[in-house]
Parts: structure tokens; C-alpha cells; sequence
């Protein structure tokens, strides 16, 4: 059997015979000097994490082009954290899926621990030390949309931050306060520059509210807050990244297991979390970075970053969200639903609402600002050709999902981006499929 390990790389040809891509540099080695001096922390050590920044980071480290990985800090969830990295360490098998139904399957191996980002345990003084050093470059985020809130829906603070404003940068439990008290840290410490990157929400404001919270409690003093605001110090780059990285898979599972790789069982936690040792994921991926990071970085555009300016990773993100992909998949989200659909790649099968997903996009498409180094055109193309129709990217979809989804996207596409246009034409029947989606999966399991 092989064994998701750093012994078991040592079996290289079982892994060849696998057909399993093995990391091209000593990982150990590479563990040891991250650990030391880390140049990259992140936060949010999930499927998308392991499946795309890990991955890049790896081909890098494959290529020579650097000699340290990535320090994954897990803000909460911690069991299931541990569960995905101390057993194997820290490696973890990712699963290409491409839409003909071939897989390619590496072992990733850049990241060099997954620590634990809570005050109260011994990881925290590590934490500490790797924040204060003047070899880290850039603190990177996943945490999803409700791990960056710091109000609920009516603009009351939640308790949580209400608790870590009155307590200071001593004892934080938000994600966004954690990475605000490292931040305070690395200011004690002589304040070396760093980029602050949100992969999927802009940042700054949020960090700077939390700062500002703190300097009236007289926690910090003012010049924290006026090193925190100095882009020069501390950046905030703007992003847009795209891949879809669904719950493990059996079908996966089963077949890493018929090629020989011993423990890959999937987990659920008592909080409904779904884990695993592999990642299996859709090739399709794009990640745009405004280039701004004022301590250095990794060379990620030789692993197919987009680094630009800030307005031109605006405009990708307006494609996206307003016009090329969230749309489309709203509108298959909520009529999928009433029709009884279990996946998106069935609903593909579905020549009526192929049509409609068609027709948004060619309303779409003439609307849309082209960014210049995404074409839309073929952004779209791949979303309704190649991602939709993947038999292999998504497990069975639950009513609840697409109803958040469907929920979610609607207030998006309700009050749209400023530049972009609100729904018309075949679009504007979201409100009609949400009102008619709502009763019924209240009042019912199945929603027809």
C-alpha cells in the first residue's frame, strides 16, 4: 500500500506505478526552512487553499524558483484541520478532474505545517515569532464570505467582535481580529512591510475597524493605526480567483483506493464539516492579484497568476460576478432546484435550460468591460462548456446548498456592482424562480 506520508514518498516507483505526481524537491528540507523563516502564512487551510495556492506554490518549488512553502493557520474548526494534516504531514493528494472524465493526481507537499490560530494554545507564541519576522512577505485568506463578517445582516456587531474590541489584540477569536493582533506584533516589532491579500473580499476596511476599535480602547497606540493605513507598510492587494473544489468525493476515494493509497477515508465532523487526505477538483482556475506587495513575493505568475493593477483586477472581478459566471449559475441554482436536478452537469443535459444559461450570456456579454488579460469570451465559453458540463466536479448537490446559493446571489444581482447592469431580459427571472423556489422548499424536501 502507499502510505500519504513523507516515509511513504520514499516508495517512488509505487507512486509512478500509480500514476501520482510526486513533489521534485526534499519536502522535509523545505518543512524545516518554512518553519524557520516563513515568507507566506495562510488562513483558511481548505479544499481551495490545498487544490490551487498550494498547488501553485509547488510549482514553484518544483521549478527551483523558491526554496520555501506555505504556513497554513487554522482560525477555527481546529479538529478538522488536524485531522487533514498532522496524520499526513502535511501533505495532502490532489485530483484534477477534467471534464472528458481523466484525472491527473499529484501529492502536494508545499505546505509546511497548519498551525493552530488560537491565543490560548502553544502555536500562538509560534504564530507570534513567524509574524514578527522580517522574512514574511504575505498573510493570504479563504475563510468564505461569513468568516470575514464583523456585522450581521442589520449592521450590529456580532458578539464575537463586540467581545474582541473590548478585550483587545490579547485574546482574539474572529479570524479578521487574530490577523489584526498578529499584525500588532509585527508593528512591535519594528513594523517590517507586509501584504495583507484577500483571495475572495476586500480587507482593509474591516482590519482598519478593528484597529480603529482598539486605539479608542486604548489597546494600541495611533501609530499602529497610521502603519496599518500606509500602503507602503502594510498592502491590501485587490484579487478575483475562480476554481470550484466540491466535497470529497467516494467515487474519488474509491478509486485512489483500487490504485493502492492507503487511508483515504472521508470524515464528518459533529459540526457537518466534510474532510479528507485529497482534494479532488476541477482543472479550470484563475487567480488575478493586484501587484502590490511591498516586503517582496513569490514568483506566482510562473504558476499561472495573473498579477496587474488594481482597476484591471476590478474589471475581472465585475466579469465574473456581474456578467460571465455567477449569474449562470444562479439561474441553474434555483430552476435546477424546482426541476429536481441533483448537479449542475445535469442540468447541462436540460436543453431548456441550457437555453436560458445561453441566453443570459449572450445578453451578458455585450455589457461586459473586457479586462484585457482574461478574455471574456472565453472565460464564458469555458463556464458553459467545459466547468457546467463536468460529469466529475460535483458530487451530489443538497437542497440547503442551493438555496444559500440561490439566496445569496439573488441580493448580489438585486443591488448589482456599481458599473454593472441590474438584471434584464432573460436574467430578470431570478426574482420570479427564488419567490417560487422559497415556499416550496420550506413546505418541502423535494423542491418541483
Amino acid at each position: 500500500m502507499l502510505h500519504l506520508n513523507i516515509q511513504g514518498l520514499r516508495d517512488e516507483s509505487g507512486w509512478q506505478a500509480a500514476h501520482i505526481a510526486l513533489p521534485r524537491y526534499d519536502v522535509s528540507a523545505m518543512q524545516e526552512r518554512t518553519l524557520a523563516h516563513p515568507t507566506w502564512i495562510h488562513f483558511g487551510a481548505g479544499n481551495i487553499f490545498r487544490a490551487f495556492l498550494a498547488a501553485a506554490q509547488q510549482t514553484l518549488l518544483n521549478a527551483g524558483l523558491t526554496d520555501t512553502g506555505i504556513v497554513a493557520a487554522a482560525s477555527h474548526n481546529f479538529h478538522a484541520a488536524a485531522e487533514n494534516y498532522v496524520p499526513y504531514d502535511n501533505l495532502s493528494l490532489l485530483v484534477r478532474m477534467h471534464a472528458d472524465g481523466s484525472c491527473d493526481r499529484e501529492v502536494i507537499g508545499s505546505v509546511a505545517g497548519c498551525l493552530k490560530a488560537d491565543w490560548q494554545d502553544g502555536d500562538w507564541q509560534t504564530l507570534t515569532r513567524m509574524f514578527r519576522d522580517p522574512a514574511l512577505q504575505m498573510v493570504s485568506f479563504t475563510i468564505t464570505e461569513k468568516g470575514y463578517a464583523l456585522r450581521d445582516m442589520d449592521g450590529t456587531l456580532l458578539p464575537v467582535v463586540a467581545q474582541d474590541l473590548a478585550a483587545g489584540p490579547f485574546r482574539p477569536r474572529h479570524t479578521l481580529s487574530i490577523a489584526v493582533a498578529l499584525l500588532y506584533q509585527r508593528f512591535l516589532a519594528g513594523g517590517s512591510p507586509i501584504a495583507v491579500v484577500s483571495m475572495d473580499k476586500k480587507l482593509r476596511d474591516s482590519c482598519l475597524t478593528l484597529a480603529e476599535g482598539w486605539q479608542e480602547g486604548g489597546f494600541v497606540p495611533e501609530d499602529f493605526l497610521r502603519w496599518l493605513s500606509c500602503e507602503e507598510s502594510v498592502s491590501f492587494p485587490w484579487s478575483m480567483i475562480d476554481k470550484i473544489t466540491p466535497h470529497p468525493s467516494q467515487k474519488v476515494a474509491d478509486q485512489l483506493t483500487a490504485l493502492g493509497v492507503a487511508g483515504m477515508a472521508i470524515t464528518k465532523s459533529a459540526t457537518g464539516t466534510v474532510s479528507a487526505p485529497f482534494v479532488n477538483a476541477e482543472v479550470t482556475e484563475y487567480l488575478v492579484l493586484e501587484d502590490h506587495f511591498p516586503n517582496g513575493r513569490p514568483p506566482l505568475e510562473q504558476a499561472g497568476v495573473y498579477f496587474t493593477d488594481r482597476a484591471t483586477v476590478e474589471k475581472s472581478e465585475k466579469m465574473k460576478v456581474g456578467t460571465c459566471l455567477n449569474p449562470l449559475h444562479t439561474a441553474l441554482a434555483v430552476f435546477g432546484c424546482l426541476l429536481d436536478y441533483q448537479t449542475i452537469s445535469a442540468e447541462m443535459q436540460d436543453t431548456d435550460l441550457v437555453t436560458l444559461v445561453e441566453r443570459i450570456a449572450g445578453e451578458s456579454l455585450p455589457v461586459v468591460e473586457d479586462p484585457g488579460i482574461l478574455r471574456h469570451t472565453e472565460f464564458i465559453y469555458q463556464v458553459l462548456h467545459e466547468s457546467f458540463p463536468n460529469h466529475s466536479r460535483h458530487a451530489p448537490a443538497h437542497r440547503h446548498r442551493y438555496l444559500s446559493e440561490a439566496t445569496s446571489a439573488l441580493r448580489r444581482h438585486l443591488a448589482p456592482l456599481p458599473g454593472t447592469q441590474p438584471p434584464h431580459g432573460a436574467a430578470a427571472v431570478y426574482p420570479a424562480g427564488l419567490c417560487r423556489l422559497v415556499p416550496l422548499s420550506a413546505g418541502s424536501r423535494r423542491c418541483r
